[in-house]
């Protein structure tokens, strides 16, 4: 049996992923979880998953000591103790399903250990891929991604000559704006943007599928993943989200991964990659596919996917500016405090303020991200 450890475990990623234990639960032991503030319900997983590591935010640790049996049950906090139970040698795979660069900390420390990675975050490789990547070469560490997207491409590559390929084609399904005209987006409300059509996610990346900025980071994130030039990355709206990506190669054939919009899917195959297994999920009917649509992006619409795919060029710690200073202004976002339309107005102006380097350190990034967010700290409270 694999054990795995969810980092994250009480989001939408991580409560699949544990839909997808129970399911296949001769095959895997969870050994821990790990939340930030939702004690109840990592209570009832505990209580159903019996891992032997929980943990939560410092302000939490003392409540859940005396809530879950300490004799069998480690509580540890998830501000500090996240690397350590990454690079614990009795875990297999590390599941990321935290949001935030709050997660290149246990990231790196699995990859050290030469774990499997399976992470659904997005942030730590966006901002640190090209140190995420030489360390996983380095010590033999495997990631395969969870993002239905990259997932994919994953699969779509999969055996083949990667001198070969032309093109990745990452889709997108446009997010809850898609057809909602640009003068609008000044009195759009939280409730608006958070209604995304295809998928059921958190607060904060539902918003990023609004602003087209997720779909930007995920250029980033392959870019790195599958080392290609980000100028081989080419954005397709497909409001369907039938087709989760697609690789073009040189001889002008594309090879797509189709599925229904169930992150059950992904989260499966890698847990159990290389192997698959039957799901309970119904299959795709091409019966009742009346239509497939396919758009070429509006980056005056949505420049927050050109501010993104800029950085992803630039490197060096452009792309941990970006995204410190999306998360700052995100929150103000759902806290209430600025306009839908100031997130990219923030994010931009401080990314370019940014000076850098090509080539940057671990140090150099993290030092990034804490200035691009008192930065953006400034500009909403002004």
């Amino acid at each position: 049996m694999k054990k795995v450890l969810i980092l994250g475990s009480t989001g939408s990623i991580g409560i699949n992923a544990l839909k997808v234990i129970e399911r296949l639960n001769d095959k895997f032991k969870v050994v821990g979880l790990t939340a930030y503030n939702n004690c109840g319900l990592l209570e009832e997983q505990v209580g159903k998953f019996n891992p032997k590591y929980v943990a939560v935010s410092g302000k939490y640790v003392a409540h859940l000591k005396k809530k879950l049996n300490s004799s069998k049950v480690k509580v540890l906090n998830v501000d500090n103790d996240l690397g350590f139970l990454a690079s614990l040698k009795e875990v297999d795979i590390v599941l990321i399903a935290m949001s935030g660069s709050a997660a290149l900390i246990p990231f790196l420390s699995a990859i050290k250990e030469g774990k499997v990675i399976a992470p659904a975050n997005k942030e730590a490789i966006v901002i640190a891929g090209n140190i995420i990547m030489a360390e996983a070469r380095k010590y033999n560490a495997q990631i395969i991604p969870i993002d239905s997207e990259q997932s994919a491409i994953f699969q779509a590559l999969e055996g083949r000559n990667k001198d070969e390929l032309k093109t990745i084609h990452l889709t997108a399904s446009g997010g809850v704006l898609l057809n909602r005209p640009r003068n609008s987006f000044d009195n759009l409300s939280i409730k608006e943007i958070l209604t995304h059509p295809r998928w059921k996610m958190g607060k904060k990346i539902t918003v990023d599928s609004a602003t087209l900025m997720n779909k930007g980071f995920e250029v980033i994130e392959a870019k790195w993943l599958f080392d290609v030039a980000v100028d081989k990355i080419n954005v397709v709206i497909h409001p369907e989200a039938i087709i989760h990506s697609m690789a073009e190669f040189v001889d002008g054939s594309i090879i797509a991964q189709l599925a229904v919009t169930d992150m059950r899917l992904p989260i499966q195959y890698a847990l159990t990659y290389p192997k698959r297994f039957a799901t309970k999920l119904e299959s795709l009917d091409f019966g009742k596919l009346s239509r497939m649509n396919f758009l070429k992006p509006d980056y005056n619409k949505f420049p927050s996917l050109a501010l993104a795919i800029e950085a992803g060029k630039k490197e060096g710690s452009f792309p941990s500016v970006l995204n410190a200073a999306d998360e700052v202004a995100v929150e103000a976002f759902l806290n209430g405090k600025i306009k839908f339309t100031d997130i990219y107005k923030i994010v931009e102006k401080i990314v370019c303020q940014h000076r850098s380097k090509k080539e940057v350190n671990l140090k150099q990034i993290i030092d990034a991200d804490k200035w691009a967010r008192e930065e953006a700290l400034k500009l909403i409270k002004g």
